[in-house]
């Protein structure tokens, strides 16, 4: 069942286009190979030749990515040096990049449920407090879980 429309939201024939925040995330973290280097720096990954190596990707395109996202805000750049090394930078999740996790776990457990893999290939989260899987819920601010059919999309406060 679709979300409940109000205002001039429910009439409109013009797309929303770049002024929707769905568009503008997906301008961001829109590529598999962004949301591929979001998930191994939750995974722990930071150096870049790590990073390039989980993700699968060439140094080339890897490059551009961490720079969008570190441009985006979503990672940042941390000086680190190993004994004996030269100082070098690694990539580490921003508040905006934690922010992300909701959406991470929502992409693990809807691959898991809606696209075949041999099951091994299945990562599941848990609570390391209790053990218990770890689901994205869609839930308001005073705590109940919130089915599609009651959702309520309004307008922004200056176009109502």
């Amino acid at each position: 069942m679709p979300f409940q429309l109000e205002g001039h939201l429910a009439t409109r024939e013009a797309p929303l286009g770049d002024h929707c925040p769905i568009s503008r995330s997906l301008d961001v973290v829109g590529t598999r190979t962004a949301m591929l280097l979001v998930r191994e720096a939750f995974y722990g990954a930071s150096r870049f030749d790590d990073l390039v190596q989980r993700v699968g990707v060439t140094e080339a395109v890897a490059a551009q990515r961490l720079r969008q996202l570190v441009e985006a805000g979503v990672l940042a750049k941390e000086a680190y040096r190993e004994p004996g090394q030269r100082t070098r930078q690694r990539y580490v999740l921003t508040e905006a990049g934690h922010d992300l996790l909701p959406i991470v776990v929502a992409f693990l457990d809807w691959g898991n449920r809606h696209t075949p893999a041999p099951t091994a290939a299945r990562p599941e989260l848990s609570h390391a407090g209790c053990g218990e899987s770890v689901r994205a819920v869609v839930r308001c601010a005073g705590g109940h879980d919130v089915p599609e059919e009651d959702v309520v999309v309004r307008a922004p406060r200056r176009a109502r």
